[in-house]
């Protein structure tokens, strides 16, 4: 037969699941055990639920420099997760220090400037100590952003205004019934804390596992 009817021949009797996208790899290592790897939230819900996509929560704040260290690796998994992953990170407003900056993160996000400050802010703390970990004043933070193309009063006037306020009382509630205290933490679609005390390479193997589960649980 001819090979380009061979083909013809072969699209028009094979099913049409058989050229439907490939599934999604199986998690890599062993399945993770609950109340070791992971705590189930009782009652949990996602923080921003998208119809079809599982949700991944990471609670960070920008002074930890363990959040620092995580940031690279958890942008690169970031980017290879498929289109029903929705990845949220949240600022965790514990008081002190890390409010101005959790402040900074939901004027920032407000005003669709993380794209271009989120890591940046993460090297102007522990990197490059342009900004201090402590006793950041809400200009000195403005100023940053100012460089990143921001309005420097706009954003200080925004960083302490009502919207930012709702922002940081709405990720505390979510942070406090997830039993988060401390960073960076990973929550999955609501209902699960990831608690391994591995290292991140297995914060992120527990989280693929439990996207998994979430994702067969939606077909």
């Amino acid at each position: 037969m001819n090979p380009r009817l061979a083909s013809l021949f072969l699209l028009a009797v094979l099913p049409f699941a058989a050229f439907a996208a490939p599934k999604t790899a199986a998690p890599a290592g062993p399945a993770p055990e609950a109340g070791v790897d992971y705590v189930e939230i009782e009652g949990g819900k996602p923080f921003a639920a998208v119809k079809g996509k599982v949700e991944v929560v990471e609670v960070f704040g920008y002074t930890c420099p363990h959040c620092a260290h995580f940031e690279p690796q958890v942008a690169a998994w970031r980017a290879k997760q498929p289109a029903d992953v929705n990845f949220v990170p949240l600022a965790a407003p514990f008081g002190g220090y890390w409010n101005p900056y959790a402040q900074a993160f939901y004027t920032a996000q407000s005003m669709k400037l993380l794209g271009k400050t989120h890591e940046a802010m993460f090297s102007a703390l522990h990197e490059q100590h342009r900004l201090p970990i402590q006793n950041a004043s809400t200009d000195e933070i403005a100023g940053f952003y100012a460089q990143h193309g921001a309005d420097r009063q706009a954003f200080a006037a925004a960083m302490t205004g009502p919207a930012t306020a709702k922002a940081m009382e709405r990720a505390k509630a979510f942070i406090m019934a997830a039993g988060v205290d401390g960073t960076p933490s990973l929550v999955v679609a609501g209902k699960y804390r990831v608690t391994t005390q591995k290292g991140f390479d297995d914060m992120l193997r527990v989280a693929d596992h439990l996207v998994a589960r979430e994702r067969a649980g939606k077909r």
